[in-house]
């Protein structure tokens, strides 16, 4: 069975700021790491895994985390941002990393096929919301 290959999503900087939509996902996430050859749990929620030289990063519910005794750093929301953006879209991430940098607020951004995520530090979600709603805003003024 054939299977087709979803579009690329969005590249143009202003459209993806001024069709900028954003969610916040209700969980708080936290990220762990697993050491090389070692193995996790095949329960624990994942969000995310990424290798690196020194282990394997995962994302996880801070919830999954607890329950299965792991140790976590940065406790955090996910605020997704809901324009389907093309991974070779050029400034998207930068533009909106700088607003939060302007506001102080700390900010891991993930890619995924369709989407970014932001994951922002527990209590500054709200303003992160703020802050993309008031960019988006900005971007459909100047269209």
């Amino acid at each position: 069975m054939a299977t087709t290959t979803p579009a690329p999503g969005e590249t143009s900087l202003k459209s993806l700021l001024s069709t900028l939509v954003t969610s916040l996902d209700p969980e708080t996430f936290v990220f762990i790491t697993v050491p090389p050859k070692h193995e996790y749990p095949s329960t624990l929620l994942t969000h995310m895994l990424f290798k690196e030289a020194e282990g394997l990063t995962m994302i996880t519910t801070k919830a999954s985390a607890e329950a299965h005794g792991l140790d976590y750093i940065f406790p955090c929301g996910m605020v997704t941002l809901d324009v389907h953006s093309s991974l070779e879209a050029v400034g998207f991430m930068a533009a909106i990393t700088r607003k939060l940098t302007e506001r102080g607020i700390g900010c891991n951004p993930v890619s995924g096929y369709f989407h970014d995520h932001l994951f922002v530090p527990v209590g500054r979600e709200e303003e992160t919301l703020e802050v993309l709603s008031e960019m988006a805003a900005a971007a459909k003024a100047d269209v």
